[in-house]
């Protein structure tokens, strides 16, 4: 992540390096993350799909986002689990459904869910979903500019 200075956004990026097929490596936060499309897709299923490591991030972004506002709040959620659900229609998905499981009481975890939404990056960004731009650079990585 980048630090904001002058006005300017935090910014954080990953690389994907495409090796073939329907396979890619990327390089996020330090680790090596392979991502791989199923067999019965082409692929050779060294690694989860694109949309898999969608969902996790998902799932996960919001786990962290319920045990902070749980925190704020001086409550426990042991066991707590997410499960990030994407119903695909076509090239994307028409439905996104996250599930919260915890033994502390429905309603004590549903009183989290909403101060969690607000503070979950993955869900605020698909929520108001930014332009996806793309840009061209000449050469691959190490080709003189």
């Amino acid at each position: 992540m980048t630090e904001a200075g002058a006005g300017r956004p935090v910014t954080n990026s990953v690389v994907a390096r495409w090796e073939g097929g329907w396979r890619c490596r990327v390089v996020a936060g330090g680790f090596d993350l392979v991502v791989d499309e199923p067999e019965s897709a082409g692929g050779t299923g060294a690694g989860p799909m694109p949309t898999d490591y969608f969902l996790a991030a998902m799932a996960s972004c919001y786990a962290l986002a319920l045990a902070w506002a749980a925190g704020k709040r001086d409550i426990t959620l042991p066991d707590l689990t997410v499960t990030a659900t994407g119903t695909y229609d076509g090239p994307r998905f028409a439905r996104l459904q996250l599930s919260v499981a915890s033994s502390v009481p429905p309603d004590v975890v549903e009183r989290l869910t909403g101060p969690a939404l607000r503070v979950c990056y993955v869900s605020n960004t698909i929520a108001a979903s930014p332009p996806v731009e793309v840009t061209v650079e000449a050469g691959g990585p190490g080709s003189p500019r």
